[in-house]
């Protein structure tokens, strides 16, 4: 019986990528730097991407993610920009002004609440997730929030959920499940600390050999089902 849920937020229960889009053409426009087209913010997108997964790979740190994402993607742009630290520092805020939810994210959780134990643990930083729980009034369902930043740790590493673990009390590895669209974060995460997997997987993608997943749904209202 599954006594506690551990939600993956960006990609999850909210769409990341409406945030990101609105973010990037907001800083576009506060530092001048002209228009952010959708082409470009594809192409952003890819790169944001591949730097995050070099740092659930342990391949760079937190710093290097945020900083070195925007200056290969100037770069790529031929843009000349340089104050990447400033940029970061108002992309963050804005990250957190565009909120919409993924399959009825907030009733899930809601209807869920008393029924099971739920907590966020993302990758995220604390400046943007913190307002982004909060705006979204996720923070407020939820029974407590893991952000590696605050930990020292990221998803998918064994040190992130430990410290979670210890954090939320005794339960056997089979109560626990974590639900995320991400396969090096958050399934990866949830094969290295032995609890159930399941992967939001809305884009009908293949799974993968190799990696166990317990659930593979596509829409999360299939989450009462499996509770």
């Amino acid at each position: 019986m599954i006594k506690v849920i551990l939600w993956d937020v960006d990609g999850t229960l909210l769409d990341f990528l409406a945030a990101e889009r609105k973010a990037l053409r907001s800083c576009f426009e506060y530092f001048g730097i002209g228009k952010a087209t959708d082409e470009m913010i594809g192409r952003y997108s890819l790169i944001n991407k591949k730097y995050w997964k070099m740092l659930e790979a342990g391949e760079i740190d937190k710093p290097g993610v945020l900083r070195g994402r925007f200056e290969e993607f100037f770069k790529s742009e031929g843009i000349s920009f340089n104050d990447f630290d400033a940029l970061n520092g108002e992309y963050q805020i804005r990250l957190g002004d565009t909120i919409r939810f993924f399959d009825d994210s907030y009733d899930i959780v809601k209807n869920l609440k008393g029924k099971v134990k739920q907590y966020a643990v993302t990758n995220g930083t604390v400046r943007a997730q913190t307002k982004k729980l909060k705006k979204s009034g996720l923070g407020e369902l939820l029974d407590g929030v893991f952000i590696s930043d605050e930990i020292g740790y990221e998803k998918p590493t064994n040190e992130f959920f430990n410290f979670v673990f210890n954090k939320i009390g005794k339960y056997e590895k089979d109560e626990i499940l974590i639900i995320g669209d991400s396969l090096t974060s958050d399934i990866q995460g949830g094969n290295n600390s032995g609890i159930l997997c399941c992967w939001y997987n809305r884009n009908h993608e293949q799974a993968p050999d190799g990696m166990r997943i317990d659930y593979n749904i596509d829409n999360l209202n299939k989450i009462y089902g499996i509770i």
